[in-house]
Formats: structure tokens, sequence, C-alpha cells
């Protein structure tokens, strides 16, 4: 009669989950938008941000040790307002927050972010999305990865594009932002 070994139960059992999980496993994917959209959901937001005065929304919390000639390990904290519209007292429905560091040795003004659009109103009140990737200067638009979320943005995926519109003020600054977001729509 043999006898089974502790590491071989276990690398069994470890077999049985994983032929479980990934034969009951469905992903379906769905779009709150028309039938030809391959199952996105676009969502249009403003972004406002404050970089000077007592009420900043985006500082610099450490400035890089090249001077200040140099973005190269500056890092930045952000929590900026997404409005429905360009006008600063359109309704707000969430915060931009995140971290963005400076990258580029060379001078340039390279940067890699980590955002969380967290959504405080509105039909994705309560749900976050997450947003990583670099920002390879600031002409044109930008384009960045969804991550991934939570409430209705669970398992979600797709990306972000950033477009810098203007300086509404001296100490503020907008940007239009659409992201188109694969959701996930389990049972």
């Amino acid at each position: 009669m043999a006898t089974s070994s502790p590491m071989f139960s276990l690398f069994f059992l470890l077999l049985i989950i994983l032929a479980a999980s990934s034969s009951s496993t469905t992903t379906v994917l769905a779009s709150s938008g028309g039938e030809d959209d391959g199952g996105v959901t676009h969502i249009h937001l403003y972004l406002h941000e404050t970089f000077k005065g007592a009420n900043a929304t985006a500082i610099t919390a450490v400035a890089s040790p090249r001077g200040s000639n140099s973005s190269f390990g500056s890092v930045g904290v952000l929590d900026d307002e997404l409005r429905v519209g360009r006008d600063r007292s359109s309704e707000l429905v969430g915060r931009y927050q995140g971290i963005v560091v400076g990258t580029d040795v060379d001078g340039s003004a390279d940067y890699l972010t980590c955002i969380t659009y967290v959504f405080t109103a509105g039909e994705y009140e309560g749900s976050t999305l997450s947003m990583q990737g670099p920002v390879l200067g600031f002409n044109g638009t930008i384009e960045r990865p969804l991550v991934g979320g939570t409430g209705k943005f669970r398992m979600a995926r797709g990306y972000s594009l950033f477009k810098l519109l203007g300086n509404p003020t001296p100490a503020t600054v907008l940007f239009e932002i659409d992201l188109f977001v694969l959701m996930y729509r389990g049972k």
C-alpha cells in the first residue's frame, strides 16, 4: 500500500482548485452605450486644477534633487476636481487623486503617474477607476491605460485620453478627459 506525501496532496489540491476555477469563470463585457461601440463605456469629464495659492489642488511635494532645471526625481501630489463641464461652477462628480514622479534624466518633462478617479456623485458615485502610466511631455493628447477599479468599475480596463484646454486663470488649468472603459458585467 502506497502512502501519499503532504507535498503531493497539496499539489493535487491546487490542481483541482485551478481546474475548477478556470472552467467556471465566464467574463461578460457589456456596454452602456450603443450597439456598435464594442462594449465600451465612454465617460467625458473636465479636470479643474489649481496649482497656486492656499487652495492648490496640485503641488510639488518633493523638488528634483538636480535643481530647478530638472524634473527628474520630483514628486507631485494631486487632488483635482472632476466636473461635467468646462465651467468651474458645473456639477462636481469626483476627484482626480494621485502622484506624479519625474522620470527623465535628460531634463524633458516626462513623468510616471499613478492616478485614481474617485466618483463622488452621479451614475458612478462610490466607485473608483485606476490609471497608471507615463506622460511623455505635454504635447497633444496624452493616452494612458486604465488598469482596474472598484464598485461599478470592478475588474474594468481601458484607456484615457487627456487633453490640455488652457488656463482659465493664471493659477488654474483645464483639461478635457475621455475615458473608454470595458466594464465587467458578471453575474
